[in-house]
């Protein structure tokens, strides 16, 4: 199964180096992944209506979805992780943020840097979350600042993500050359 790519609008996904798309992803529209970005199986980014920028070094996990709307982007800074079934729509998360399983973020809300949001949560609309806390419930409200054991989790889940990045990229590289060689073969 391959990856599933479409241009709409006449905008097309863009990539950076070094990116790893899950075969079983899909990127739609004007989309922009910077380097070192991994997008998991299952996981959706559909920018038909406005654009979706996410930055260098983050990773979307399985099933997470980001969409946007006509008057609300979706942006994702560098360093974030958003986990397995988030879902983002037409906002912004910034730097060293951690989006958590299932949770939500809504149209012009704003997660900021090195934030966390509980698995489950739902940022509604317009919320701004400050810098450095850790979000929770429906609708998610600020509990506490982010405690040094957190985001030293978060970072070492980034560079967990990074590596096994790395490792898929290696061994499709493998699958190529191997397939190279079975295409050689079958002409001598």
């Amino acid at each position: 199964m391959r990856v599933r790519l479409r241009a709409f609008a006449g905008k097309r996904p863009r990539f950076g180096q070094r990116v790893f798309l899950a075969s079983t992803a899909v990127v739609v529209g004007d989309v922009e992944l910077a380097d070192d970005v991994s997008v998991w199986y299952g996981a959706v980014i559909r920018a038909d209506l406005n654009e979706v920028r996410v930055g260098r070094r983050s990773n979307i996990q399985d099933n997470a979805v980001i969409h946007v709307d006509t008057d609300a982007p979706t942006y994702v800074g560098e360093d974030v992780t958003v986990g397995h079934s988030a879902i983002l729509h037409g906002c912004r998360v910034e730097n060293g943020a951690l989006v958590g399983m299932h949770a939500t973020v809504l149209n012009g809300a704003v997660v900021g840097e090195g934030s966390l949001v509980a698995a489950g949560a739902l940022v509604p609309p317009g919320m701004q979350v400050p810098p450095g806390m850790l979000v929770a419930g429906v609708p998610a409200k600020v509990v506490r600042p982010v405690k040094d054991e957190e985001r030293e989790r978060v970072r070492a889940g980034l560079v967990h993500y990074l590596e096994l990045k790395s490792r898929y990229l290696a061994e499709e590289e493998q699958e190529k050359e191997l397939a190279c060689l079975s295409d050689w073969e079958k002409l001598l």
